[in-house]
């Protein structure tokens, strides 16, 4: 061998060796990072690396192998579920571990914990509604107890088909086995870190058109309810009722304070909202104060308290309802609506009934003729439950059965779908689904507080 062939030699071993240390020197720089997380930061680094998380001192609970099974059997489905088997210490508070965990993964998804004997889950609405994970729940808590495998397996496999979104990137093999050469790793990063950047840019452009029509949504219905607010304040005025005056009794009272706390709270919960659904919350309040206040208005009179009934289809405003009538949209079949007195007898006689308007770009349209935006103002006044059958046929209706509605309105996610990560940004009020029960029946063995 040749002087140039010796030194050329010589260099390219000692690149390689330096690479190699620096490699190394990396390593050992992360090693004690990861050794040192503890406690809930632990849970969340794990599951940031796979679905199932065993804590040692756990493992009796859920053996590595039956473990390593469940894990599978998530990564195959694709689905972004997380499990987690944790004693129950006091470094998982039962009451706070469950967003604990969501927090420290900072992925949407969905979320089950084994903690003790005890089995709670909540997840990110973009991922599983509420009520979905709470039955979820309930069903595998229902019964005589059971190990922690037979729960969990049972949860996961009724739990895969209804949850939305994909598996995080994160649980990807990382391709740096033995035997792979550098070149071909270095290639292989660079495409990846291309292609990457580019779905990164997509992923942003769509976030950021979302959170547009979030927002204009709001704007829209920020209208809306605004005059609803007004609307009911002066309902109040109008009573000029006065806890002290002649006659008045403690019912009478009840009924004005339960009017000037949702009157407050309707107030409150618009100042804060950010998203469309939240909106549902101000009517729901809204509906809950003029119901008391017609029970106050009765009292006054003299007469029976009126039944709890939906408030007047075609304008809340008008409070709650006093009978069902038959009514139809101009291109849709008839169906059964809950109305007021006056729009009963508008009916009756043939009239148009007072239907609330809303400003559209066509002008001034019926709120069930407008837009998927007023869905959730609806659904504050009338339910999920009867909303769909009343809005059957109309614009509104036909949108919120869309798959389309349900993305944009029907879960607050923030604009993140499942297996994103969002980091903190998770309404910790709707994640959640019950208790930290174990079997026995919906009392889930006398554990309170777990549900958020």
């Amino acid at each position: 061998m040749d002087m140039r062939t010796r030194l050329t030699s010589v260099r390219w071993g000692s690149l390689l060796s330096g690479l190699l240390l620096a490699l190394s020197a990396t390593a050992l720089a992360v090693a004690p990072q990861a050794a040192a997380a503890t406690g809930v930061a632990a849970v969340g680094e794990a599951l940031k690396e796979g679905p199932v998380y065993v804590d040692p001192r756990a493992e009796a609970q859920l053996p590595k192998a039956e473990a390593d099974a469940l894990a599978e059997k998530i990564k195959d489905a694709g689905k972004p579920v997380f499990v987690a088997v944790l004693p129950a210490t006091a470094e998982f508070p039962q009451d706070k571990v469950l967003a604990a965990v969501r927090a420290e993964t900072g992925i949407t998804g969905l979320y089950a914990i084994r903690l003790g004997d005890g089995f709670n889950a909540g997840a990110d609405r973009a991922v599983m509604p509420t009520n979905a994970v709470r039955n979820l729940t309930e069903a595998v808590k229902t019964g005589a107890p059971v190990d922690a495998s037979t729960q969990l397996n049972n949860f996961v496999d009724q739990a895969l088909p209804q949850t939305e979104g994909s598996a995080p990137a994160s649980w990807g093999t990382t391709g740096a086995d033995a035997g792979v050469p550098v070149g071909g790793l270095i290639t292989l990063g660079a495409v990846a870190a291309i292609g990457g950047g580019g779905a990164y840019a997509l992923v942003r452009r769509n976030r950021k058109k979302k959170e547009e029509a979030r927002r204009e949504a709001v704007e829209r219905l920020g209208v809306v309810v605004d005059e609803d607010i007004t609307a009911f304040g002066e309902e109040l005025e109008r009573l000029d009722f006065h806890p002290g005056e002649p006659g008045a009794d403690d019912a009478m009272r009840e009924d004005y304070e339960r009017g000037l706390d949702s009157y407050e709270k309707a107030k409150q919960i618009m100042a804060s909202v950010r998203y469309p659904e939240e909106v549902t919350g101000v009517t729901q309040a809204l509906e809950d104060g003029r119901y008391a206040l017609a029970c106050l208005d009765a009292r006054r009179q003299g007469r029976p308290v009126p039944e709890r009934r939906a408030p007047c289809f075609f304008d809340p405003r008008h409070g709650p309802s006093a009978e069902d009538a038959t009514w139809a949209p101009a291109t849709g079949a008839a169906r059964t609506v809950p109305v007021c007195t006056a729009d009963a007898v508008r009916l009756r006689d043939g009239l148009d009934p007072a239907v609330r308007t809303v400003d559209t770009e066509r002008g001034p349209r019926p709120y069930y003729d407008a837009g998927p935006a007023y869905g959730p103002w609806a659904g504050g006044y009338f339910g999920g439950g009867i909303l769909p059958g009343l809005l059957v046929g109309t614009m509104l209706g036909s949108m919120m059965s869309s798959p389309a509605y349900a993305a944009d309105y029907g879960g607050y996610d923030g604009g993140y779908g499942g297996g994103d990560v969002s980091g903190a940004d998770f309404n910790r009020s709707d994640f959640g689904g019950g208790d930290f029960g174990g079997g026995g029946g919906f009392d889930g063995g006398g554990f309170d507080g777990g549900g958020f």
